[in-house]
C-alpha cells in the first residue's frame, strides 16, 4: 500500500519541540500543542488560530494529560500468575499477582485463548469491546480482526452507553446519525435549546461558544434540564422537568407550535413525510397535560414553544440526559420532530446536534466498532454490504456473518455457558460503566478467557488473563473524529514508554498469529507500515471518508462526508435532502421510566460527569484532575437534606434495589427537590452499583439517568478512604 503520512509539522525552538495533536478527552476535539524536551512532555498549550477551540482549553486539556507518566501505567506485557477459569475468575489489581512477559509470549497466549474458545464453541462465543478513546485506525483494524477471523459481529463500544438512543432516532428519522452542524455555528443561532447537557462541565469549549452567542450575538437560550446547570444563568427560559418526562415536554412544545401555526409548511411539504399522523398524535400533549406530567408550568411551555417556533435559525443541542433512558430513542425522535416541524435543519446555524462524549466516539462508530454496522454504517445483514467487505478484505463469498452482533449491554448478559466465553477488550472499562455493577461483576466471572489491551490495570483489566500495554495518544499517529465530524491528525510526540505499542500494531500482530493458527487461506491484509495506510483502506470502503488523506488533514482536518480527494468536506448536513430521502415525523406516546420512586425508595438518582473527570475516570483519576476532585459527592437539594437531617459534607448511604454506596453529601440548589446526582467516575463509590440495567428496546442503551434510591445518614467510619494525592514529577 502507498502511504500518505503527511509532512512533519512539529516546530523546533532550541531544545524544545512543539507537536500539534488533538485532546484525548471529550468530543470537542481541541487542538493541543505538546511541548517536548528530551522526549518528555513539559506542558501543553494551544494556538489561537485553532479552528475548533481558538486558543481555549479546559482544565483537562491543559493539565490532565500527565496520566501518560503515572507510575501505575503498565508498559510491559503481563500474564496472570494464577490461571483463571470460568466461575472462579477474580480481580488482580496488585502487580504482584502478574508476571512480566515478552510480546511474543503474551500475544501467543491471547491467540491461544481466543482460537481455542472459537474452535470449541463457535463464532458466537467470541466478543469484543472496542474503544472511543482509540483512533479511527485502531478501531478499524480491531473490528476487521474480529469480523474476518472469528466471523462474528459481537463488537461494540461505549457509544452504546451514551448516545445510542440519539443514533437510533436520527437513523430512523433522517437516515444518518451524525451531528448535523458544526458546534461553532451556535453564534449564528437566534434561538437555541440545550437539553440533557451540562455543557459547561462536559463540553467546556462549546459552552464558551454558547455563552458568546448569548452575550455577544444576542441569541436566545432555552435550557430544559432538571438540574440548575451553569447555562441556566445565560438562559431566557429554564424548564426544569421531572427526570424522564422529556417526551411529554417536547411534544407539548410541538403541540403549541402546531396550534399557533408556527410551523414551516413549505419545509414540511417538500422535505418530510408522515406529518398528518404525527400531528394527530400531538393533540393530547396540551400544556396543561404536560404540566401534570413534567411539573413545568404551562405558561413556560407556551413561552418556550413561541420562542423556538418564531426562530429564524433554531438549533437543538443535547447529550446523555436525553439518550440514557429506556425511552431514549423516543426522546431523540421528539427533538427531531420539533426540528422538522419548524424547518430548523439543513442550513447554517440550525440543526440537530447530539454533542458526542469521548474524544473519538464519532470516529469509532464511523470505523465500524458496532454490532450491527460495518464501517460507514453499512449494515451487516445487508447482502450487498457484506459482499463489499468480503471483497475488500479478501474473504471468500459468504464468509462474513450476516447476523447482527450483541451490543455492549447484551455481551455480558450472554456470558457463560451457551453464550460468550472469551472477550478481547481494547481500552474500555465496562466494570465501571455498565449499569448494575454487582451483576456485571458476576457475569464477568463466567468467562473462560479475557484479554485486555489498555494503559492501566483498571476494574476490567483486573479480570484479564493477559494484559497488552498500549501506547497513549501522545505516543502514536492516527486520527480522531470529533463531534463536528471533523477528522483530525493525532501525532506521535514522544517514544512509547517501556514496551508499550500502538493499538493498531498490537492488533495486526495478533491478527496474523490468529490467522496462522486457524489456517485461514483467504487472508485479509495486516501488513500496514503506518496508520495512514489503514485510513486509505477505510476510505476505499466508506463513502463518507473517500476523500480523507493524511496530507489533507495537516491544518484544520476535514469534516465528513468527504466524498472525493478534491471534496472540501461538509460543515453542515442536509442542505438539499436527507440520506433516507425525506425526513420522517414519528408519532409519540409518553411512557414513564421503568423505575419510579416509591415509599421505600423515594428519591430519583441521576448520574453524570463533572468538569475535572472524564467518563469512568480511568485517565483523569491518574492525573492532576484527581487532586482537584478526589472523591465522589452526592448533590442533594436543601429541602430533601432538611427532611433527612443531612448537612453539607455529611457521609450518607445511598441504596437502590441493586446495591449501596457511601459518600459525602453536598447540599445545593443545583439539583431539584426529589432528585439526587452522583458522578460515576469514582471506583470506591461507583454510582453504577445503583443504576437500573433496564434498556431502551430499540437502541439497547441502559437507563442511567433514572433509578429509585433512598438516602440515609452514614458515619465517617463507613466511608472508604479517598485515593491519596499523587506525587508529581516535572510535569
Amino acid at each position: 500500500m502507498t502511504s500518505q503520512i503527511g509532512r512533519d509539522i512539529s516546530i523546533k525552538h532550541g531544545n524544545e519541540r512543539l507537536v500539534p495533536t488533538v485532546c484525548p478527552f471529550c468530543g470537542v476535539g481541541c487542538r493541543l500543542e505538546l511541548h517536548i524536551q528530551n522526549d518528555f512532555i513539559t506542558h501543553v498549550t494551544t494556538p489561537f488560530n485553532a479552528v475548533v477551540n481558538k486558543g481555549n482549553l479546559c482544565v483537562k486539556g491543559r493539565f490532565g494529560t500527565d496520566y501518560v507518566y503515572n507510575p501505575g501505567r503498565v508498559t510491559t506485557p503481563l500474564i496472570r500468575k494464577q490461571p483463571q477459569s470460568a466461575g472462579h475468575r477474580t480481580q488482580a489489581f496488585d502487580r504482584s499477582e502478574w508476571r512480566e512477559a515478552s510480546w511474543d509470549e503474551a500475544l501467543d497466549r491471547v491467540c491461544q485463548g481466543l482460537t481455542q474458545t472459537y474452535r470449541k464453541y463457535g463464532s458466537d462465543s467470541i466478543a469484543a469491546y472496542l474503544c472511543a478513546k482509540a483512533s479511527n485506525e485502531d478501531n478499524y483494524v480491531a473490528q476487521k480482526m474480529i469480523r474476518s477471523l472469528f466471523r462474528t459481529n459481537n463488537i461494540d463500544h461505549c457509544t452504546r452507553l451514551c448516545h445510542a438512543g440519539s443514533v437510533f432516532g436520527l437513523q430512523m428519522a433522517l437516515g444518518t446519525s451524525a451531528m448535523s452542524n458544526t458546534a461553532a455555528e451556535v453564534i449564528h443561532n437566534d434561538v437555541f435549546i440545550i437539553t440533557g447537557s451540562n455543557t459547561t462541565e462536559n463540553h467546556p469549549i462549546i459552552a464558551l461558544q454558547m455563552k458568546a452567542a448569548v452575550k455577544k450575538h444576542g441569541a436566545k437560550l432555552i435550557v430544559i434540564d432538571p438540574r440548575r446547570i451553569e447555562m441556566v444563568e445565560y438562559a431566557d427560559l429554564w424548564l426544569a422537568q421531572k427526570p424522564g418526562t422529556d417526551v411529554a415536554l417536547f411534544s407539548a412544545l410541538c403541540h403549541v407550535i402546531l396550534k399557533e401555526g408556527l410551523i414551516n409548511q413549505t419545509f414540511i411539504d417538500t422535505r418530510t413525510e408522515n406529518f398528518e399522523e404525527f400531528a394527530r398524535s400531538m393533540d393530547k400533549f396540551t400544556p396543561e397535560y404536560a404540566e401534570g406530567i413534567t411539573g413545568v408550568n404551562r405558561d413556560l411551555i407556551v413561552q418556550a414553544a413561541r420562542l423556538f417556533g418564531n426562530a429564524k435559525n433554531g438549533a437543538i443541542y443535547w447529550t446523555l440526559g436525553i439518550s440514557e433512558h429506556t425511552h431514549g430513542t423516543e426522546n431523540a425522535l421528539a427533538l427531531i420532530n420539533l426540528s422538522l416541524l419548524t424547518g430548523n435543519i439543513g442550513r447554517l446555524g440550525t440543526g440537530l446536534n447530539p454533542l458526542r462524549g469521548q474524544n473519538n466516539v464519532q470516529g469509532a462508530s464511523d470505523s465500524g466498532a458496532m454490532p450491527w454496522d460495518y464501517p460507514g454504517y453499512q449494515k451487516v445483514d445487508n447482502e450487498q454490504a457484506a459482499q463489499k467487505f468480503e471483497k475488500g478484505w479478501n474473504i471468500e463469498p459468504g464468509g462474513l456473518s450476516r447476523k447482527r452482533g450483541l451490543t455492549t449491554t447484551e455481551i455480558l448478559g450472554h456470558a457463560g455457558e451457551g453464550g460468550v466465553r472469551a472477550m478481547f477488550i481494547m481500552g474500555e472499562n465496562p466494570m465501571m460503566t455498565e449499569p448494575d455493577l454487582n451483576h456485571a461483576h458476576h457475569q464477568m466471572q463466567k468467562l473462560d478467557f479475557v484479554a485486555v489491551q489498555d494503559l492501566f490495570i483498571n476494574e476490567t483489566a483486573a479480570y484479564a488473563d493477559v494484559f497488552l500495554p498500549a501506547a497513549t495518544f501522545a505516543e502514536k499517529d492516527g486520527t480522531f473524529t470529533n463531534t463536528d465530524r471533523r477528522v483530525q491528525r493525532v501525532r506521535k510526540a514522544i517514544p512509547a514508554l517501556g514496551k508499550a505499542r500502538p493499538d493498531w500494531e498490537i492488533v495486526c500482530d495478533l491478527a496474523q498469529r490468529i490467522e496462522k493458527e486457524l489456517g485461514i487461506e483467504n487472508s485479509p491484509y495486516w501488513g500496514y507500515s503506518h496508520p495512514s495506510e489503514i485510513m486509505l483502506e477505510m476510505a476505499s470502503l466508506v463513502p463518507e471518508y473517500a476523500g480523507v488523506r493524511y496530507d489533507r488533514l495537516e491544518k484544520e482536518g476535514l469534516q465528513t462526508p468527504v466524498l472525493s480527494v478534491d471534496h472540501p468536506g461538509t460543515p453542515f448536513l442536509f442542505s438539499e435532502s436527507f440520506p433516507r430521502g425525506k425526513g420522517k415525523f414519528h408519532p409519540l406516546e409518553y411512557e414513564p421510566s421503568k423505575e419510579m420512586p416509591d415509599s421505600e425508595y423515594p428519591l430519583i438518582l441521576t448520574t453524570g460527569r463533572v468538569l475535572e473527570h472524564w467518563h469512568g475516570g480511568t485517565l483523569t483519576s491518574r492525573s492532576w484532575m484527581n487532586d482537584l476532585y478526589p472523591e465522589a459527592l452526592m448533590e442533594i437539594h436543601p429541602d430533601d437534606a432538611k427532611a433527612l437531617q443531612i448537612t453539607n459534607r455529611m457521609p450518607v448511604r445511598v441504596t437502590s434495589r441493586r446495591g449501596n454506596i457511601v459518600l459525602r453529601a453536598v447540599v445545593t440548589q443545583k439539583t431539584t427537590p426529589g432528585v439526587v446526582f452522583i458522578p460515576f467516575f469514582y471506583r470506591a463509590a461507583a454510582a453504577n452499583i445503583l443504576t437500573n440495567p433496564a434498556i431502551d428496546p430499540k437502541a439497547r442503551i441502559p437507563e442511567y439517568k433514572i433509578c429509585a434510591v433512598r438516602v440515609e445518614q452514614a458515619t465517617e467510619e463507613d466511608l472508604l478512604n479517598p485515593v491519596p494525592q499523587q506525587k508529581r514529577g516535572r510535569y
